[in-house]
């Protein structure tokens, strides 16, 4: 766990705003499935972030979580998630989980891409200061809960909690791939973690994207 980061990364290589008081850490795996499988443990973060969220608030409805790898608090972004592997011969031999939690701080809104969730920080929207050591205290038991979920019973049961928990689920969302953005009905997420959307050309399954939500301040990248 940091207590700050002078050169934090998000998504495709993007600034991590990283303030003294919020929340970052790495857990390292060594995992042995496939690499399909091992990309699936960003759901299982989400998840035990999500847990850690609402045991320490009692905020259940407050939270939510936006494909593929976001913590939504009161529909602003609160945490994400990266991962990054390395491996050879086909196979992932070491798994890198990144998780950022803005605790007490939130990114300055102008410095996020234009449609943007806005950011948004757990002291702000809730009153309460956590210091990073005892959200880790409260992280670390909701993550080992959740990895032994699905190391046991696979992605379905994770899946089906995660759903349960969708930002915009049933709702008009946007998904961009380099320049292709489509647009549609999110329809669910398939058993091999794929965003699913409803078009007008019919329903399609996109492995990987940034997504944005229809409705201004609402929209979102990552």
């Amino acid at each position: 766990m940091a207590g700050e980061q002078t050169a934090g990364r998000g998504r495709r290589g993007r600034f991590w705003a990283s303030p003294r008081g919020n929340f970052y850490a790495t857990h390292v795996m060594h995992p042995t499935e496939s690499p399909e499988v091992v990309a699936l443990r960003s759901f299982v973060a989400a998840l035990a972030l999500r847990d850690a969220c609402v045991t320490l608030t009692g905020m259940p409805d407050a939270f939510s979580l936006k494909w593929p790898n976001d913590v939504l608090l009161n529909g602003g972004k609160l945490a994400g998630i990266l991962l990054e592997s390395l491996g050879q011969g086909g196979r992932v031999q070491h798994l890198a989980i990144g998780i950022g939690v803005n605790l007490i701080a939130a990114p300055d809104p102008s410095l996020v891409e234009p449609g943007a969730v806005r950011p948004v920080s757990l002291l702000g929207e809730t009153g309460l200061r956590i210091a990073p050591a005892a959200f880790l205290d409260t992280l670390a038991p909701a993550y080992a809960r959740r990895e032994a979920s699905f190391t046991r019973y696979g992605f379905a049961p994770t899946r089906e909690a995660w759903l349960a928990h969708a930002a915009r689920l049933g709702q008009p969302i946007r998904a961009r791939t380099g320049q292709d953005l489509r647009e549609g009905i999110f329809e669910t997420v398939d058993p091999s973690g794929a965003l699913v959307l409803k078009t007008v050309q019919g329903r399609q399954a996109i492995p990987a994207a940034e997504v944005f939500f229809q409705g201004g301040s609402d929209a979102s990248g990552d």
